[in-house]
């Protein structure tokens, strides 16, 4: 969870009153927030010496979802609320005099779908800083690019002064040698090939520069003069930076996704609203996309829902009424009023400053915060049920526990692994509708949700080359596929697998290590041309390029069919079988040992536990 430092003193001011460390703990918990730190006896201890000591700070831990809680301002307006000191306020667009047609304009050129296709602004208008508001304006866009903007690849915040620019502006995407500014901090003029190499050796932004870099555009928003204000998300332009004394503050938001861009522009803005000359009100700017279509941001207007006191004392264990319901709603900066066409329900505006806000059930917490949770009653449960494994876990269990007693060690790498890892390196195809890929992957060692186990345990071996030989290593876990019949689009399958890697890995090991699998599950091995047994596996050789060639096998699993019935006469006569092909053994091929950097040969097993599950055998128990 993110951490905010705020100004002790200002803080008491806002609140109105001063609290003692115990007191003010006890409200940040009723609230549903932590404090994790007060610099109030570290500060005196320097100012005892002799030392510099800044001013006494309380560090409050912020849940990750309350975006609007990362600066003194949300802090205390929330606070305020809660301790019904203030109502929720309200926040406004106010257009100038001239009204829509004498809006700010922005154009968004075509040339930026190639980067970052989402632009937004606002303006703050007669503004009134202080140090320590100028101070925390800069921090909160700090908190957001770390923690809602995902570093500055999802979003990037630019603010400037309005005074120094002039609109309209135009938001591009040109080839970084045609751009060319004197960047924040910088007296000289830099193009922005030269931008990427002066700040490699900034460590506070050398870590954006990958986000464009290998990009042929960069985007930068530039005012009608063709002044630069802002090359997202790397810096500013010198030209346009807010000071104190800055009155009027102009907002820019580019990013890759939409609701995070729209999320960062209403909290930027109605957190400092404040200190505009008339509180809570944001001039709104026009903005033009290649499309030709407008729209007008930021968005303020209110979400309305609907919360019904009836589910909330379900949920709670209260006995609350809608009038009651209306109170605690308001105590979290919520705008309620009772439905008078129905007395169970309470009609809510959501403020712009709670995106965190999405469901019923999210309406129930704030209310039983407000309620507060050591309020809440106590009761027993209705039902009494006793704990117990699911069967998948326990089949699990059993595979662990006897592949332990057979002298392997068991391993848990991630679940997320490389493309190549996945398929390459395993010498298998990607079809596209196999391998679930991450949208975003921070590193590229984890670009899909590995859909075998065996990429995993190979690299345990390469990571414990030095170890002694025979390395024996197993894993039961979770592989994924793409199922587009269900509502979710994949599906989670367990799987056990082991690896066998010596001066010489034969075949008969993980063999051995399969046939004691199934004796403890109690699945007979049976013949392959048996099409009388009713159940059993049996292993059939197969081509894997996965595998030496003729050193490979395909594991099949027959599910018992039901006795005497008609279907089942019909599959005796046509030679039809339930023969499941559940997993694969052998001995990996030597290119595959290649590329994952081992030089003893291997063997290997995998298959599904799946088939096991459904009570179509008899599980031993674990004793």
């Amino acid at each position: 969870m993110p951490t905010v430092a705020v100004d002790k003193e200002d803080l008491w001011e806002r609140l109105g009153q001063k609290y003692s460390p115990e007191e003010f703990d006890h409200l940040l918990f009723e609230f549903g927030l932590e404090l994790d730190e007060d610099t109030t006896e570290e500060v005196d201890a320097l100012r005892k010496q002799g030392l510099p000591a800044g001013r006494p700070q309380l560090k409050i831990e912020i849940p990750a979802n309350r975006s609007d809680l990362l600066c003194i301002e949300g802090i205390a307006r929330a606070l305020r609320v809660f301790l019904g000191k203030d109502s929720p306020p309200v926040y406004k667009l106010v257009y100038p005099e001239g009204g829509e047609g004498s809006l700010v304009a922005a154009t968004i050129t075509k040339e930026t779908q190639q980067i970052r296709p989402y632009f937004a602004c606002a303006i703050l208008r007669n503004v009134t800083f202080t140090e320590r508001s100028y101070e925390s304006f800069i921090d909160l866009q700090d908190k957001l690019h770390q923690n809602i903007c995902r570093r500055r690849q999802f979003v990037a915040i630019g603010t400037h002064d309005f005074d120094t620019l002039k609109p309209p502006f135009t938001y591009e995407a040109r080839p970084p040698k045609d751009i060319t500014f004197i960047p924040l901090s910088k007296t000289k003029a830099y193009n922005a090939e030269e931008l990427m190499t002066v700040y490699e050796s900034e460590k506070h932004l050398a870590k954006y520069l990958p986000i464009i870099r290998d990009s042929p555009v960069y985007p930068i928003i530039y005012d009608s003069n063709r002044t630069v204000a802002s090359m997202p998300p790397i810096i500013n332009g010198e030209h346009s930076k807010i000071t104190v004394n800055t009155r009027n503050v102009f907002i820019d938001i580019t990013g890759t996704d939409e609701t995070k861009l729209n999320i960062v522009l209403n909290i930027v803005a109605t957190m400092f609203s404040e200190y505009c000359e008339k509180p809570f009100t944001i001039e709104p700017c026009k903005v033009t996309y290649p499309d030709g279509t407008t729209r007008i941001t930021p968005d303020l207007s209110y979400r309305p829902m609907v919360a019904h006191a009836s589910y909330i004392n379900s949920c709670t264990g209260l006995s609350i009424d809608s009038k009651a319901l209306v109170n605690l709603l308001e105590r979290m900066t919520l705008s309620a009023v009772q439905n008078p066409s129905n007395p169970d329900a309470v009609s809510v505006q959501v403020p712009p400053t709670r995106p965190d806000i999405m469901h019923e059930c999210d309406l129930m917490e704030d209310a039983a915060i407000a309620y507060g949770f050591n309020n809440l009653p106590d009761t027993f449960p209705p039902t009494s049920t006793v704990a117990q494994p699911l069967e998948l876990s326990k089949l699990s269990d059993i595979i662990r526990r006897e592949w332990a007693l057979a002298g392997f060690v068991e391993v848990l790498p991630l679940i997320l692994c490389s493309h190549e890892e996945n398929f390459e390196w395993l010498n298998r195809k990607d079809t596209g509708e196999i391998a679930v890929r991450i949208a975003n992957p921070k590193t590229l060692e984890f670009q899909v949700v590995r859909t075998s186990l065996l990429q995993g345990l190979l690299k345990t071996i390469r990571e414990n080359r030095s170890h002694a030989l025979p390395i024996r290593i197993f894993e039961s876990s979770d592989v994924v596929f793409k199922d587009k019949r269900l509502e979710r689009q994949a599906r989670n399958v367990r799987h056990a697998a082991a690896v066998w890697c010596n001066k010489t890995a034969g075949f008969e090991v993980v063999h051995g290590m399969l046939d004691r699998a199934m004796q403890m599950l109690e699945v007979p091995r049976i013949s392959s041309t048996d099409k009388k047994a009713p159940t059993g596996y049996y292993i059939k050789e197969r081509d894997d390029p996965t595998f030496f060639p003729g050193r490979a096998a395909t594991i099949y699993f027959r599910r018992p069919r039901p006795d005497h019935s008609a279907l089942d006469t019909l599959k005796q006569v046509l030679s039809i079988t339930d023969d499941l092909e559940i997993g694969v053994l052998g001995i990996l091929h030597p290119s595959v040992l290649e590329k994952f950097e081992i030089s003893y040969p291997c063997s290997a097993v995998e298959f599904s536990l799946e088939p096991f599950k459904k009570g179509n055998h008899k599980v031993r128990p674990n004793n």
